[in-house]
C-alpha cells in the first residue's frame, strides 16, 4: 500500500483515485469545490461529475492544498492540459523536491507545442517524472470495468514501482520508456477522434469511420516515429488502443463534440452547445506545429483545425481528404 495525492476533483481525477484505492493504496483527492470535497467524505459520491457512482469509503477528500502535498510523495496531476503550466507555477513553492510526479493529462499547449511532462520538467526540474496513458474513457472505468494502461518513464524502475501501485482487480498496467511516444499518441488520438465525430455527425458510416481512424492512426505512428520513439507505442495501448477508443465511443467528449460539429455545420455552432472542455480543439493547431518541425505532413489533423478557424466547412473538410494523393500504404511513409 502506497499513500497518493490525486490533483483535481472532476471526472477523470475522481476515477483515477478509484482505481487507486481500489488498488488497496491510501489515496487523498485534492478539489477546489468545498461542496465536492464534503460530499465525497460524507455519501462517497461525487454526483457533479460522476452522477450517483458509489466511491469507495476509504477514498478521502480535501480542499486543504497542504494537506494534499503532506499526505504522500506521489502526486498525480489530474487537472486540464491547458491549465498545467498556471497549476504548478502556483503550486511550486508546495514541492520539496522528492516527489514522484504522475501525469495523466493528453494534450499539447497551445503557446509552446511541450508536452504535459516537458511542462513539467520546465517548471520542477529533476524530479522523478512518469505519465500514464491508455484506451481508459472515465465513464466505463468508473464502472469497474475491465482496462488496461501504459505508464511510461525515461526510469524503468519507475515505470515499475508504479505500475504496482496503479493496478487493482479490472484495471491492468503496462510498463514503458517512451515518454515522447505516449505523449504524442494521446495528445493526436483527440484530433482524430474529432473527425470521426463529424463524419458521424454527417452521417457517413463504418466505411468512412474506419478510413479515418486508420489514417489518423498513420499519422499518429508517423510522427512518433519522426521524433524517434518506439514504432511499437503507435501500435499500443497509447497509440491504436486509445484512439480506437476514443474514435469508437459515444461516451468521448472528442468524438461527441465532433459529431456536434458535423450535424451543426460549424464549429461556432457545435461550442454554443458545448460547455465542456474538448482537448482535441485546443490541441489541434499545435499538433500540427509539432508535425511540420519535423517534416511529417498530417492531412487529417489539418482539416480539423482548418475546420475550427473557419477555413472550412464539415463537408468541405471530407472532400479535401479524398483529394489527397494515395501512395503505398506504408505505416510509417
Amino acid at each position: 500500500m502506497a499513500k497518493i495525492t490525486v490533483l483535481g476533483a472532476g471526472a477523470w481525477g475522481s476515477t483515477m483515485a478509484q482505481v487507486l484505492a481500489d488498488g488497496a493504496n491510501d489515496v487523498l483527492l485534492w478539489g477546489r469545490r468545498e461542496e465536492v470535497v464534503a460530499e465525497i467524505n460524507t455519501v462517497h459520491t461525487n454526483t457533479k461529475y460522476l452522477g450517483g457512482q458509489v466511491l469507495p469509503e476509504s477514498l478521502k477528500a480535501t480542499s486543504d492544498i497542504n494537506e494534499a502535498f503532506a499526505h504522500s510523495k506521489y502526486i498525480v496531476l489530474a487537472i486540464p492540459a491547458q491549465s498545467l503550466r498556471e497549476k504548478l507555477t502556483e503550486l511550486k513553492p508546495l514541492f520539496k523536491g522528492d516527489e514522484i510526479i504522475i501525469s495523466t493529462l493528453k494534450g499539447i499547449e497551445i503557446s509552446t507545442q511541450m508536452r504535459m511532462s516537458e511542462i513539467i520538467e520546465e517548471i520542477l526540474p529533476n524530479r522523478k517524472i512518469a505519465v500514464i496513458t491508455g484506451p481508459n474513457l472515465a465513464d466505463e472505468l468508473i464502472l469497474r470495468q475491465p482496462a488496461a494502461a501504459v505508464v511510461a518513464s525515461q526510469s524503468l524502475d519507475l515505470a515499475k514501482e508504479l505500475q504496482e501501485i496503479f493496478k487493482a482487480k479490472y484495471y491492468r498496467v503496462y510498463t514503458s520508456t517512451d515518454v515522447m511516444g505516449c505523449e504524442l499518441a494521446g495528445a493526436v488520438k483527440n484530433v482524430i477522434a474529432l473527425a470521426v465525430g463529424i463524419a458521424i455527425g454527417l452521417d457517413l458510416g463504418e466505411n468512412t469511420q474506419a478510413m479515418i481512424i486508420t489514417r489518423g492512426l498513420n499519422e499518429v505512428a508517423r510522427l512518433c516515429a519522426a521524433h524517434g520513439s518506439d514504432p511499437l507505442t503507435a501500435a499500443g495501448l497509447a497509440g491504436m488502443g486509445d484512439l480506437v477508443a476514443t474514435c469508437g465511443s459515444p461516451l468521448s467528449r472528442n468524438r461527441t463534440f465532433g459529431e456536434a460539429i458535423g450535424r451543426g455545420g460549424s464549429y461556432e455552432n457545435a461550442r454554443q452547445h458545448f460547455s465542456r472542455t474538448v482537448e482535441g480543439v485546443a490541441s489541434a493547431s499545435a499538433v500540427i506545429e509539432v508535425a511540420h518541425r519535423v517534416g511529417v505532413e498530417v492531412p487529417i489533423i489539418e482539416a480539423v483545425a482548418d475546420l475550427i478557424k473557419g477555413l472550412l466547412t464539415p463537408q468541405q473538410a471530407l472532400d479535401r481528404l479524398m483529394k489527397i494523393s494515395t501512395e503505398s500504404e506504408n505505416f510509417i511513409k
